[in-house]
C-alpha cells in the first residue's frame, strides 16, 4: 500500500512554491467569486478550490494514516471537506481547503533551504599528490597514495594526506582544521593534515594516514553525522492534532446523535478546523525572519527561531567571530639606544614590504595607518620560508622573522620579561636584527571587535551563558576570554572536539547555540541545537552548515535575534491561545445551531486574520531598552 501511495503521489507532482503559489492564486479567486455570486463556468467555481487545495490535503491524511497511522492536523481538515461536501455545502469547503494550503505554503516557505556544504567540502579534497619513487617524482590520484610514501608539496598547494614532514621548512594555513587567522611554521619532525594549504616553502613529507583516515575526510563525515543526529521540532498544530480529532469527532457525533440534524455535526467539523491553529506558528516565524532579516540575520532553517528560544549557552569561536581575524601591532620595542621604537617600526615596515606572509603584510598595514607616510626605501629582499625574511633597507641590513631566523644567522637574541609577557597574552612575536645585531621585536595579536564586550553583557543580563570554543592556543584564548568577561574556555579544539562539547552539553539537556565562521566550525555549527555563521568573513562551507547566517558580522545584533526569537515564541502561543478559545466557542455556537457552516467558516477565519494581524506585529518589534 505504502508503494502506490508513493507512486500516487509522484503521479500528482505535489510539491514545489512555485506551483502552490499558482494554485493557491486561483483558488483564492475562485473563493472570492464563489463569495460575491459570481458564477462563469456552469458548476459552482468554488470546486476549483476544492479540487486544487483539497484534494492535496485529503491525499496527504490518506498517505499519512495509511503508511504510518500518522494523525496530523490534515486529518481534521479532510473529514470537515469531505463532510461540507456531501451536504452541498461547497464554499465552505473550498474555503477551508483555501486557507490550510496557504497556512502550509507560509510553512514551506519558512522551510526551504538550500544546502551544498557537504559538495563544498569535498571539493576541498585534494585530488593529486607528488610521490617521490626511486627518485622520481610522480604525480598520482591523491586517493592512491599508500602510508610509508614520500611526498613532496610545493608552495600553495593543497596537502592531499596527512603525514610528517621529513626536510624542508615551510608555513602552513590550517585555518580549514584549527580556525587559527595566522600561518604555523612547521619543519622537519613536525605533523601536517590533508586540506591545509602549504604558504610558502617546499618540504617532504611521509604519508601516516590517508584515504578515509585523512582529517579532510573526518571533517566530511563529522558534518554529515551531525545532520543527521540533529532533531527536528513538530509543529505544535501536529503535536496536537491527535486530541483535536477527538474531540472534533465526539462533538460532532454528540450533536448530531442528540439533536439529529447532521448540518450542525457538519459546522463543528468545519469551525474546529485549525486554520488558525496551522498559521500561528509559520507566519509568526515568517514576521519573525523579516524582523531578523532587518537586523543584518539571514534566517535558512523555518525552525530556528523556535529553537533559539530554547538556548541557555551560546558558544563562540574566538578567530573572525568575536574577534577580527587580522593581526594587528600592539608592541613595538627597541633595544638598541640608537634606534627609537618608530624607527624600529619604519625599518620592520621597510623589510616586509614585499612579504607575502599575513604577519608581513599585518606590519605594513598598520605602520601605514598608523603613521600615513610612504615606506623606507628597499634595494634587496628575500624570503626564508618558515622563519621570516631578509633584507636591505636603506643601506641597513634587515633581518625580520622568528627567534629561529636570527639564531640561524648567529644573532643572539636576549631573552626578555616583556616578550614573555606578550607570549603569555598569546601575541606573535616578529624579531628583528640591525645589521647583525638583535635590535627589538614586534607583537602581533588578534584584535577584538569594538561591539563584543557589550554584546557578551548583554548575552549574560538575558541568562545565556558564553563559551569560548576556539582551536587557537591557550595563552590568546584566555587573553581574549578574560577582557570579555568569559569564564568558560576550550582552548585548542579541533572540529571534533567542539563537536564533542556540544554534543555533551545537549546530552545533559542544555541546548546550545554555536556561532563559527570557519570550515573547522561546520560539524559543530550542524551538531548545535542552532548555529549561527559569520556571514560576511566565514566561509561558504560554514554558512551552508549553519541555521542562520550573520550577513554583515555585527555581532551586536546577536542579543537583539535571541530576544527576538523568545518574543516569537509568546506570539505563537498567544495566537494559539486565542484560536483554541474561538473554535470551542464557535463549537458551542454551532451545537446550538446559531452557527450554520458557511457561516462558522468565515467567523474562524476571521480568527485565522486576527492570527496574522498579531504576528505581523513582530515584524518591528525591538526592546525598548535597546532603541
Amino acid at each position: 500500500m505504502k508503494h502506490w501511495a508513493e507512486k500516487l503521489e509522484r503521479f500528482l507532482g505535489l510539491g514545489g512554491i512555485k506551483k502552490d503559489m499558482a494554485l493557491l492564486a486561483i483558488s483564492g479567486a475562485a473563493i472570492v467569486c464563489s463569495l460575491l455570486g459570481i458564477q462563469p463556468f456552469s458548476f459552482d467555481i468554488a470546486w476549483l478550490a476544492i479540487v486544487l487545495c483539497g484534494v492535496p490535503i485529503v491525499l496527504e491524511a490518506v498517505i499519512g494514516l495509511v503508511t504510518s497511522f500518522d494523525i496530523k492536523a490534515d486529518v481534521l481538515v479532510s473529514m470537515a471537506l469531505i463532510a461540507s461536501v456531501c451536504i452541498g455545502e461547497t464554499f465552505a469547503a473550498g474555503e477551508v481547503a483555501f486557507i490550510m494550503q496557504l497556512g502550509a505554503l507560509l510553512e514551506e516557505l519558512t522551510v526551504a533551504r538550500a544546502r551544498a556544504g557537504i559538495e563544498r567540502l569535498v571539493h576541498l579534497t585534494p585530488q593529486t599528490a607528488r610521490v617521490l619513487r626511486e627518485g622520481r617524482e610522480t604525480i598520482i590520484p591523491a586517493q592512491q597514495v599508500r602510508v610509508g610514501d614520500v611526498l613532496r608539496v610545493l608552495p600553495g598547494e593543497t596537502i592531499p594526506v596527512d603525514g610528517v614532514i621529513l626536510s624542508g621548512q615551510t608555513s602552513i594555513n590550517q585555518a580549514v582544521m584549527t580556525g587559527e587567522s595566522l600561518p604555523v611554521d612547521k619543519g622537519p619532525g613536525e605533523a601536517v593534515s590533508s586540506g591545509t594549504v602549504n604558504q610558502f616553502g617546499a618540504f617532504e613529507m611521509e604519508a601516516e594516514k590517508v584515504g578515509e583516515d585523512s582529517s579532510i575526510q573526518r571533517l566530511i563525515r563529522l558534518v554529515q553525522s551531525a545532520d543527521a543526529g540533529k532533531a527536528k521540532i513538530v509543529g505544535l498544530a501536529d503535536r496536537w492534532a491527535t486530541w483535536i480529532v477527538v474531540i472534533a469527532l465526539s462533538a460532532a457525533g454528540l450533536t448530531w446523535l442528540f439533536t439529529g440534524q447532521i448540518i450542525r455535526a457538519v459546522t463543528i467539523l468545519v469551525v474546529f478546523c485549525p486554520c488558525a491553529l496551522v498559521l500561528a506558528t509559520p507566519t509568526a516565524i515568517m514576521a519573525a525572519i523579516g524582523n531578523a532579516t532587518r537586523h543584518g540575520f539571514l534566517v535558512r532553517e523555518g525552525d530556528a527561531l523556535e529553537r533559539l528560544s530554547k538556548v541557555k549557552a551560546v558558544s563562540f569561536d574566538k578567530t573572525g567571530t568575536l574577534t577580527c581575524g587580522t593581526p594587528e601591532v600592539v608592541e613595538v620595542r627597541s633595544l638598541l639606544s640608537t634606534l627609537t621604537d618608530r624607527e624600529l617600526y619604519r625599518l620592520a615596515a621597510g623589510a616586509e614590504q614585499c612579504s607575502e606572509h599575513p604577519l608581513g603584510k599585518a606590519v605594513v598595514r598598520c605602520w601605514q595607518r598608523a603613521e600615513g607616510g610612504d615606506l623606507p626605501r628597499q634595494s634587496e629582499f628575500s624570503m626564508v620560508p618558515g622563519r621570516g625574511v631578509a633584507a636591505q633597507v636603506e643601506g641597513r641590513e634587515i633581518l625580520a622573522g622568528n627567534r629561529a631566523l636570527l639564531i640561524g644567522q648567529r644573532v643572539e637574541v636576549p631573552t626578555l620579561p616583556e616578550s614573555e609577557k606578550c607570549l603569555e597574552r598569546g601575541c606573535t612575536l616578529i624579531y628583528l636584527s640591525v645589521d647583525g645585531q638583535c635590535a627589538g621585536y614586534l607583537a602581533l595579536a588578534d584584535g577584538l571587535r569594538k561591539e563584543s564586550g557589550e554584546m557578551i553583557r548583554r548575552l549574560v543580563r538575558l541568562g545565556v551563558r558564553p563559551v569560548l570554543l576556539t582551536g587557537d592556543h591557550e595563552n590568546a584564548a584566555r587573553t581574549i576570554a578574560g577582557q570579555l568577561g568569559i569564564r568558560e574556555v576550550r582552548a585548542g579544539c579541533l572540529p571534533e572536539d567542539k563537536l564533542a562539547y556540544i554534543d555533551s552539553c545537549q546530552k545533559k539537556g542544555e541546548p546550545v547555540c554555536m556561532i563559527g565562521d570557519g570550515i573547522n566550525d561546520a560539524p559543530a555549527l550542524k551538531k548545535a541545537w542552532v548555529g549561527i555563521a559569520m556571514g560576511g568573513v566565514g566561509s561558504d562551507i560554514a554558512v551552508d552548515a549553519a541555521d542562520i547566517a550573520l550577513v554583515d558580522d555585527e555581532v551586536k545584533e546577536l542579543p537583539h535575534l535571541l530576544d527576538l526569537s523568545r518574543r516569537m515564541m509568546t506570539t505563537i502561543k498567544v495566537n494559539m491561545t486565542f484560536s483554541m478559545a474561538l473554535n470551542f466557542l464557535a463549537i458551542a455556537l454551532a451545537i446550538t445551531g446559531v452557527l450554520s457552516p458557511v457561516v462558522g467558516a468565515l467567523v474562524h477565519n476571521a480568527g485565522s486574520v486576527l492570527v496574522i494581524t498579531n504576528s505581523a506585529l513582530l515584524l518591528k518589534w525591538k526592546r525598548r531598552q535597546d532603541d
